[in-house]
């Protein structure tokens, strides 16, 4: 069993985040991850910035209890509205990274000009972060941005590659916001498990970029530069551990398909009776 300060705590509002856990997994085996998945409170995209800051923070403290080296935002909504108050409250021992920041920083240095679309939550699309973000690196860029609400719920739900996912995700990219963009930013840790469907959409005309390669590398870095990287061959990547805030059967698969093998997926009720 690793120690707990061998940790990165990773979390989102559901299954979403697992798309970054798998890239870090993936990128980085010998680290254990500490995954919190709050089903019971998913999805974030429809809450207040209020409800999700609050959320973060209480998920932030029971990683932080638990003696996490590093906290992974895995979600764009807690991101856009909790990562500051979990900045403050890790202080500066504790690193937090969120999946908002690596990706601005990628798109910006990688198109000089163009337009970009961003699709997301209501919450991250009414935060207006990615353009705001963009706009600070990168004027030349211009920034389309467009809410997406049922595509999370769809995913959580096991609604990806059939005629459904595809009717909706067509209806989305169709509207007028998402014209002649040059490429499109998956603004929800969810969306990755439907890249191929948006990519058939664009049919190749369309760059799709999602966050959870360029997380789990922007990771690795800061890792490095804090001296923080677990020894090769240390955990090899056997005992992650696996938290949701109330049991569901999808994030239960979705788990067992990221992660192979058997998963010990646990229960923690947070905050208490609702």
């Amino acid at each position: 069993m690793a120690k707990p300060s061998d940790y990165i705590g990773i979390f989102d509002s559901g299954i979403g985040g697992l798309t970054v856990a798998n890239a870090i997994h993936r990128l980085l085996p010998e680290e254990a991850l500490f995954y919190f998945g709050d089903t019971a409170h998913l999805p974030y995209g429809d809450k207040s910035a209020h409800a999700v800051e609050n959320y973060s923070v209480r998920i932030a403290e029971f990683l932080i209890s638990n003696h996490c080296k590093m906290i992974v935002i895995a979600c764009n909504t807690a991101s856009s509205f909790g990562f500051d108050a979990v900045k403050k409250l890790a202080g500066k021992n504790i690193p937090v990274i969120n999946v908002i920041d690596p990706v601005v920083e990628l798109v910006a240095k990688k198109f000089k000009h163009g337009n970009i679309g961003v699709i997301g939550t209501k919450g991250t699309i009414r935060s207006d972060v990615y353009a705001k973000k963009i706009a600070k690196q990168n004027r030349k860029l211009n920034v389309h941005s467009q809410a997406t609400p049922l595509l999370a719920p769809m995913v959580e739900e096991g609604f990806f590659d059939n005629k459904i996912s595809r009717t909706i995700i067509n209806s989305y990219l169709t509207r007028p916001k998402l014209r002649d963009i040059d490429s499109l930013i998956l603004a929800c840790t969810h969306y990755p498990l439907i890249r191929k469907e948006i990519e058939e959409f664009y049919r190749g005309k369309t760059i799709v970029i999602d966050s959870a390669e360029t997380v789990a590398m922007h990771v690795k870095k800061k890792l490095v530069s804090l001296k923080l990287l677990a020894p090769e061959k240390k955990s090899g990547g056997k005992k992650n551990i696996f938290y949701v805030s109330d049991y569901t059967d999808s994030f239960e698969k979705s788990t067992r398909i990221f992660f192979k093998g058997k998963i010990q997926l646990r229960h923690f009720q947070l905050w208490g009776k609702e």
